[in-house]
């Protein structure tokens, strides 16, 4: 059996992570690389990766051209967490019968916000044979599949709540502006209008996710506001300081509601200057269950273990545009990647 072959779409911060570990794993071959910025264009993966030696792959700004070239089993794409900005992406990459496994977090559970775009994914991956997932550590994991893997070992279940609190002194520096820390309350705000700081991205996605699991039918999601998590003492990152009363960070809640009951809360926290950071699920129900995880799993590690551990469980998974709810049990792959696909 030859190697799993691999191209990827997209080698920012989170895709270069994901190329170095592939790079380190048995079974696996990573055969071409695309990217849209222009100073990676055309220049070698292992430079672009900032390794000391070439890969002898040619980044590339032309997909098609990519896949006409080699052959792939699957793409590891990650670019926007914006369905509308990856969905064309990911159209052209199925389109040459290559599956995909992506970091978009809309892509986690797309039926809730972008109903449309899933329905025509799901109809061209079924028609190319090919299989689509979105998962990452959060959404994907944390605050969605580990949740419903809890309630497993429920009769029943009145409400669940998640809470993940996140010190993002641990985090890149795109991470920590993306969360506003450093900036004054009035600059907070005004980047929120100006849709400059847009927050974490799917919450909502989860907490579909989880109901549909369940079989609730949620009378309506709510995400609440971005707030400001304000800094009660001086604090600083490697490369942000945050006076007292600056923006450590942002908090933001989305409840699912059925019957006028809050029935599944999630409460995402990420600021500079964290004391405790965790992981918790609540689930009240028979047995009432609560699970920590301390310190919370770190988000850019989690996620490139999920994207690289789920690679063989999707091209082992049936056609169309799943979610993580639809695979079998997520686990890691930690021998020769061929040993987990099926014969």
């Amino acid at each position: 059996m030859g190697k799993i072959r691999v191209i990827l779409y997209g080698v920012g911060a989170i895709g270069s992570l994901i190329a170095k570990f592939l790079l380190e794993k048995k079974g696996i071959e990573i055969v071409g690389a695309v990217d849209i910025v222009r100073n990676k264009v055309g220049k070698d993966l292992g430079k672009v990766l900032g390794l000391k030696r070439k890969l002898g792959i040619r980044v590339s700004n032309d997909v098609d051209s990519v896949l006409s070239k080699v052959k792939a089993d699957i793409a590891v794409h990650a670019t926007s967490p914006f369905l509308k900005d990856a969905c064309p992406q990911i159209a052209s990459i199925v389109k040459h019968g290559v599956n995909v496994v992506s970091t978009c977090e809309e892509l986690s559970y797309p039926y809730v916000s972008k109903p449309k775009l899933a329905k025509e994914l799901d109809t061209l991956a079924k028609k190319r044979d090919v299989t689509v997932l979105g998962t990452g550590i959060n959404p994907g994991f944390l605050m969605d599949t580990f949740v419903i893997t809890l309630t497993a070992v429920c009769q029943k279940i009145e409400k669940i709540e998640v809470v993940r609190i996140m010190n993002a002194v641990t985090r890149r520096l795109p991470f920590q502006k993306k969360i506003g820390a450093g900036l004054t309350v009035e600059e907070f705000q005004w980047k929120i209008e100006k849709k400059q700081i847009t927050g974490h991205v799917g919450l909502e996605h989860s907490i579909a996710m989880i109901a549909d699991a369940l079989a609730w039918k949620l009378d309506k999601i709510i995400a609440g506001p971005l707030e400001p998590i304000i800094a009660k003492k001086s604090v600083k990152s490697k490369d942000i300081k945050v006076k007292a009363g600056g923006v450590a960070g942002l908090r933001q809640k989305a409840k699912g509601v059925m019957k006028n009951r809050e029935v599944i809360v999630l409460d995402f926290q990420a600021y500079i200057g964290a004391e405790e950071g965790y992981d918790a699920v609540t689930i009240e129900g028979v047995p009432n269950i609560k699970q920590r995880i301390q310190p919370c799993v770190h988000g850019d590690i989690g996620t490139v273990a999920m994207i690289v551990n789920a690679i063989p469980k999707v091209i082992n998974a049936p056609a169309g545009l799943l979610t993580m709810k639809d695979l079998p049990v997520p686990s890691a792959a930690l021998e020769d990647m061929r040993k987990y696909l099926k014969t």
